[in-house]
């Protein structure tokens, strides 16, 4: 704007110096002088492709994940991921004033599990119930039941599939360890609760509404509803089944999870065993 300005006095007659220009508009003078150098940044199409065929394929997928899987440096992909325009905007989140105590985390495998349930829409059968058992260390999926009954003996097929995945038979555990849950209906029964004493192991209960203190079921829950249900449309429990079975066994083995260093969680028990 100063040189068109200047320009069109000079043919008027007059003589102007920049500098004058400038403080008549104030404008500092740098910006008239002021020349970019760089050109706009090109993505290679060698990186991005793979990328845009891994959230293509899985929407879901943020670019820590995105570069665990493709064993790229996650800087690089979140680069690509902002000059492409793939980066989605996270939902603010909103101070919940909760009592921070209990945290869920585990120094060794097998010092405690979580457990917890969730709903599953399952088509012509309805309303399924999910139970899933992990561990608090390696983040591992230990046992999991799909069923159309929200009772206890839903809970209590999941923690016997996760010990007969962890130790190959249902017998007392050779060192007793905590499992926690939340105070629901389910998992203070005299049917679970006695199940629970039965195998040696001890619950430990959550404070009420302070669902962050069982964080680690409660976000694998998420996980699993964002990367899986919600992008499925289940005809019957036995389709819910077949997939819901798949997505845990690439959460266990092939998924990368940041608190594990990138690795997942198979690789995190098999260094900490």
């Amino acid at each position: 704007m100063i040189a068109s300005v200047r320009q069109g006095l000079k043919d008027d007659g007059y003589e102007v110096s920049i500098s004058q220009l400038c403080r008549w508009f104030e404008v500092p003078r740098r910006t008239v002088y002021y020349k970019p150098t760089k050109s706009a940044p090109v993505v290679k199409p060698e990186l991005a492709e793979p990328i845009k065929a891994l959230i293509e394929a899985e929407p879901s997928f943020g670019y820590r994940t995105v570069a665990g899987l493709l064993d790229m440096n996650k800087n690089t992909v979140q680069r690509i991921f902002q000059l492409q325009g793939w980066q989605v905007r996270k939902r603010a989140v909103g101070h919940r004033p909760r009592v921070e105590v209990l945290p869920s985390v585990a120094q060794a495998p097998d010092a405690r599990w979580a457990t917890d349930l969730c709903r599953v829409w399952g088509g012509r059968d309805g309303w399924l119930t999910l139970a899933l058992v992990m561990d608090c260390c390696t983040r591992q999926v230990l046992g999991w039941q799909l069923s159309r009954s929200g009772k206890a003996t839903t809970a209590a097929a999941a923690l016997e599939q996760a010990l007969i995945t962890r130790y190959g038979a249902l017998a007392r555990v050779p060192v007793p360890f905590l499992l926690r849950s939340d105070n629901g209906l389910v998992f203070t029964s005299r049917v679970y609760t006695r199940l629970v004493r039965s195998y040696g192991l001890k619950q430990e209960f959550i404070t009420p509404h302070c669902p962050q203190q069982n964080g680690m079921v409660e976000r694998l829950i998420r996980t699993l509803k964002e990367q899986c249900v919600h992008r499925h449309r289940f005809e019957n429990q036995r389709h819910a089944l077949r997939v819901v079975a798949d997505w845990i066994q690439f959460y266990n083995h092939r998924r990368p999870h940041q608190a594990l260093g990138m690795k997942t969680p198979a690789e995190a028990y098999a260094l900490a065993a």
